[in-house]
């Protein structure tokens, strides 16, 4: 961007430089025609640069939108994991309660399957001696 109104200055200096070597009529003609066109030439050069100035704007703000939406869905993908994560172990815990519940359940069945047991061979074993005694 400096570059262009730096030749643009540089372009019409010269051309003014030019045009104070003439004299009369047509050189007072020139200069002013070459005045006009060096106040165009800086006015174009100040519209293009409030235009760069704008498309920077613009596009800075559109990146701020872009960020802001994509930070709002990670944060909703984080909460989205965090309640994931939660349920999980909830679930997990459930499981676990449920396993040292069914385990207790059929260590409780066994022990009174083997009580069972030993109470019918125990009544076994006193008819047998009932029987032996007769």
């Amino acid at each position: 961007m400096k570059i262009r109104p730096l030749t643009t200055s540089l372009l019409a200096a010269s051309l003014l430089l030019g045009l104070a070597a003439c004299k009369g009529p047509e050189a007072e003609q020139a200069r002013q025609d070459a005045a006009r066109a060096a106040d165009s030439a800086g006015a174009a050069a100040r519209e293009a640069a409030d235009r760069a100035a704008d498309a920077t704007r613009n596009a800075a703000n559109e990146t701020a939108d872009v960020s802001e939406r994509a930070a709002a869905s990670t944060r909703d993908a984080l909460d989205r994991a965090a309640v994931a994560t939660a349920d999980a172990a909830a679930e997990a815990t459930d499981a676990a309660r449920n396993a040292s519940v069914n385990a207790s359940e059929a260590t409780a069945d066994a022990a009174e399957n083997v009580a069972d047991k030993a109470r019918d061979a125990a009544e076994d074993a006193r008819r047998n001696a009932d029987d032996a005694r007769r």
